[in-house]
């Protein structure tokens, strides 16, 4: 949200904009908050250690009406499919005051796929009066819901335009085991990617000596058993292949997801495993990740757009444009699955030049600026419709 909140100040007095925050991650919303410049009005503070999703709920409706009693704004702007958009969604429809979805319309049609995302996010938009879609396949399922095509506007996702305003070539890590690594680029012959090496795309971000994959896994739906399976593949690659291929691993705080990756991968000498990382190492670590083993939801739309491909562990995705694009491969959470298609990414130059310069149809950075201009033009301050992202998806 971060990109509108900017956009959004550019268009005082006809747009005042007040930020409120659930907390949900503590640590990183002030990293966050902090990158961008950002100031917080409303600091919900709703999280607490080992919270159902209930608790979650409950605690967004007892603290954002009040916020919402004392502002009475024109609309409210939710984001996403956390349990917290959903509650903050149905604290506007209490109190009436209409609210607009950023990132509107993705769906996997399993109301426990991913879980509880899914059902987040036809809350959100089932309540929503405007429907921010980041593609066109997103703004269809919302019409296939009966929504209005008036109410609807592809804007491409924000997520690609906090991106483009972080990632650098020259940036130089916070977290200390990054920041004593290395990395270097393809050259010459190696090039996996036609011109690469004059930094347009595929391949420059492998390592000199040895290939870096970024590894996220967290998802609800993969606790347990799934887990399990992608942290037993992970370390069977890892110690098969050790002088040509290190695991870079954000370990989640969730304990159901802790626990597995730190059983079976901490010790093992590729593997360098650290806590989640602020925004702006994240998102430079992917840049110069050689591709990413992940199950979560925005990877798929920020590494393709900046070349670097995803093996995705979950069962369903609700962005099949990067499955359909060719920059995603899905794989489930099935173990010799997972282990094949990572040997193949790596063994298989032209399957990874595929995947890396597939492109993204998730947005080209200005996704902010075009919900500026709905807004605008949904409030009357703007006669004429913005023109949305053109996607192929």
């Amino acid at each position: 949200m971060a990109p509108v909140v900017i956009q959004l100040s550019r268009h005082s007095p006809e747009i005042v904009s007040r930020v409120a925050v659930t907390a949900q991650h503590r640590e990183m919303l002030d990293q966050v908050m902090m990158h961008f410049g950002l100031n917080k009005d409303h600091d919900l503070d709703i999280m607490k250690e080992n919270q159902s999703l209930g608790d979650t709920t409950v605690r967004v409706l007892e603290r954002l009406t009040p916020v919402l009693k004392q502002e009475r704004p024109d609309i409210i702007l939710v984001h996403g499919d956390t349990t917290t958009t959903a509650a903050s969604a149905l604290a506007a429809y209490y109190e009436k005051i209409p609210c607009g979805h950023v990132e509107a319309g993705l769906r996997t049609g399993d109301k426990y796929a991913p879980f509880p995302e899914e059902i987040n996010r036809r809350i959100a938009g089932l309540i929503s009066d405007i429907h921010f879609a980041p593609t066109a396949r997103a703004k269809d399922n919302l019409l296939r819901e009966g929504i209005s095509e008036e109410s609807v506007f592809v804007t491409g996702n924000t997520a690609i335009d906090a991106l483009f305003m972080t990632v650098r070539e020259d940036y130089v890590f916070r977290n200390e085991a990054l920041k004593a690594l290395r990395f270097g680029t393809w050259a010459g012959n190696d090039c996996p990617g036609s011109g690469c090496c004059d930094n347009q795309g595929c391949g420059r971000r492998a390592n000199d000596e040895v290939r870096s994959i970024v590894v996220e896994v967290h998802r609800r739906e993969n606790f347990g058993r799934g887990m399990e399976n992608i942290c037993q593949a992970l370390a069977g690659i890892a110690r098969q292949r050790r002088h040509d291929v290190r695991f870079l691993v954000s370990v989640h705080k969730n304990p159901n997801a802790r626990e597995p990756v730190i059983r079976h991968l901490d010790g093992i000498d590729n593997v360098i495993l650290f806590d989640p990382l602020a925004y702006p190492d994240y998102v430079n670590l992917i840049n110069r990740a050689y591709f990413v083993v992940s199950d979560s939801g925005g990877i798929q739309e920020e590494a393709p757009a900046i070349g670097v491909p995803v093996v995705l562990c979950r069962a369903k995705t609700e962005r099949p444009e990067a499955i359909e694009a060719g920059t995603v491969t899905l794989v489930g959470t099935d173990k010799a699955l997972i282990m094949d298609t990572i040997n193949d990414l790596l063994d298989n130059i032209e399957r990874y030049r595929q995947m890396a310069t597939a492109g993204s149809p998730f947005g080209d950075g200005r996704a902010a600026e075009r919900i500026a201009g709905a807004l605008l033009h949904w409030f009357g301050l703007s006669a004429e419709r913005p023109e949305e992202l053109e996607t192929f998806w």
